[in-house]
């Protein structure tokens, strides 16, 4: 389990004093970071304890070189690189990864944070429904672009577990499963076969039945998707010292919900019991990839800096496999998990 003493309260600034040892010396991929984002929470918390490298990659260069100037005004000599990195674009991240080759040769720690939320039907350059396509579909293909680093990193640790893929998803995915059969959302409610239909109940302005596209059932199947692919890493690399956990942070009121209309953003506030500042709300994504408690631990999902249980839809190997291949396909390409 991970340190007790830790929970709903806990900053990120708390958990990276706990754990300063574990940051000393370690080349970090942070994915999504802009001003006052939970990203940005990550890397202060980080830079204040030696990391050797911190590599940040958004959307943004403009909003990269804020959040750096935060950083320099913190740890001046905080060693620090940028890229641009349109998830929605596979070609854009494949040029990003190899970009960060020539950074670094290792990573030890790749934290995914970078997640978008749009309220109208919109696709990325490859035709796939843009939450699904960005949130999971982008980050598992630089993910795994990004494996051979990731892999050289931990044949190098003297301690195994402490090489770690971290996937920040979201109580949300409670709103989906994966809809194999209509990733894209071209389907009504009642046409889905019963395992990919979302939960019986939700109020008509989360999923209306008569109408194919629901932005937060769509949301949510990314995040059970970034939940799944921590459950397929830690199979497929168990016997390589590598470890993957999936985080929710809580409700926290970022830049997430920029894009949203006023009713959206009002059914997001209704939605969180305990609002979190952003702190508090980096501080499991903190737990989950410098915590040595866990190192032996295979897996699992996080929520208040503690383990905690997902949705059984987002946590089935069987599920994990099938995406895995689905995801393959959509990006046209396999992966042999760094295996010469």
């Amino acid at each position: 389990m991970a340190c007790p003493e830790f929970g709903e309260a806990t900053t990120a600034t708390e958990v990276a004093n706990a754990f300063s040892e574990q940051i000393k010396g370690k080349n970090v991929l942070l994915v999504g970071a802009s001003p006052n984002s939970l990203g940005e929470h990550i890397v202060l918390a980080i830079s204040r304890h030696s990391p050797s490298l911190l590599i940040l990659a958004s959307r943004t260069a403009s909003k990269i070189n804020t959040v750096i100037s935060s950083i320099h005004a913190i740890t001046p000599n905080c060693p620090v690189k940028s890229l641009t990195l349109d998830l929605s674009s596979q070609s854009t991240i494949r040029k990003a990864a190899k970009e960060i080759e020539t950074l670094t040769s290792k990573l030890d720690i790749i934290i995914n944070n970078a997640a978008l939320n749009v309220p109208d039907y919109e696709t990325t350059t490859e035709g796939i429904e843009m939450h699904f396509g960005t949130n999971h579909i982008g980050l598992f293909l630089l993910t795994n672009l990004l494996l051979p680093n990731i892999l050289l990193a931990a044949s190098q640790s003297a301690i195994p577990g402490g090489t770690r893929i971290i996937n920040l998803t979201s109580a949300g995915h409670r709103l989906s499963p994966i809809r194999f059969s209509d990733f894209n959302f071209l389907k009504k409610y009642e046409e889905l076969p019963e395992e990919e239909k979302p939960p019986m109940g939700l109020p008509k302005a989360l999923m209306d039945p008569e109408v194919a596209y629901s932005p937060f059932v769509a949301y949510g199947q990314s995040k059970t998707g970034n939940i799944l692919f921590s459950v397929s890493l830690i199979e497929r690399l168990k016997d390589r010292g590598v470890k993957s956990f999936s985080v929710h942070p809580g409700s926290i009121w970022t830049g997430l919900a920029r894009n949203l209309d006023e009713q959206g953003q009002a059914l997001i506030k209704a939605t969180g019991k305990v609002w979190k500042s952003g702190d508090q709300g980096a501080a499991t994504a903190m737990v989950a990839a410098f915590d040595p408690k866990i190192n032996d631990m295979p897996g699992g999902y996080l929520a208040d800096c503690q383990f905690a249980p997902a949705a059984k839809h987002a946590t089935d190997p069987k599920i994990a496999d099938r995406l895995w291949s689905l995801s393959e396909e959509l990006v046209g390409e396999k992966f042999d998990m760094g295996r010469k």
